[in-house]
């Protein structure tokens, strides 16, 4: 079975292509709000249980989105034989990309981010200037970064129904080939 993580900045359409794929009987988790990404303190190591909203100026220097490696390790036991599909952005991928078999990085342009953060109802990343600022420069080089690295890109701008047929053919194409591991840690709001 392949694990599958599927990545890209804040609003590259993470949350919706992991509905599109349960909807279609895949066994897909969002990673940002099903228990495995938690706001932690860069200096105390302390997770942050109830993060302001929107954040204020200079949080996003001092705390990260990050995912744990043990609930990931817990999500590929539980998956068994199954595919298993899970989206999220966080800045310390590196430390689980050896766990995943296939990586799927949705690309957007800035002016795709603006109008999705803008007018999603999800959540509310994105609608303050400097979160929106922070999505903004992480997705600068999110493609070069992640096409260096191996992933699979797709283009998130299509129709979110075409990227997921994307992913599951990205997942089919690549069911063998591991990605490259990170070289380095990246900074990452999460989406």
């Amino acid at each position: 079975m392949p694990l599958v993580w599927i990545t890209g900045a804040s609003g590259a359409g993470k949350s919706t292509v992991c509905s599109l794929l349960k909807s279609k009987g895949e066994l897909a988790v969002d990673a940002d709000w099903e228990g495995f990404n938690q706001w932690v303190d860069r200096v105390s190591g302390q997770v942050v249980a109830d993060p302001p909203d929107p954040v204020p100026q200079g949080w996003l220097d001092r705390f990260g989105w990050r995912i744990s490696r043990a609930r990931v390790e817990s999500f590929v036991a539980e998956a068994g034989e199954r595919d298993a599909f899970l989206c999220g952005c966080v800045e310390n991928e590196a430390e689980v990309w050896d766990l995943f078999d296939v990586v799927v990085c949705l690309v957007i342009d800035d002016a795709t981010m603006r109008e999705r953060l803008r007018t999603r109802t999800s959540n509310s990343f994105g609608k303050h200037p400097e979160e929106l600022a922070a999505a903004l420069s992480h997705n600068v080089h999110m493609e070069a970064t992640y096409r260096g690295l191996g992933a699979v890109i797709v283009d998130g701008t299509r129709s979110l129904e075409e990227v997921a047929d994307a992913v599951l053919a990205a997942t089919r194409a690549r069911r063998t080939r591991r990605p490259s591991r990170p070289a380095r840690r990246r900074p990452t709001p999460p989406s």
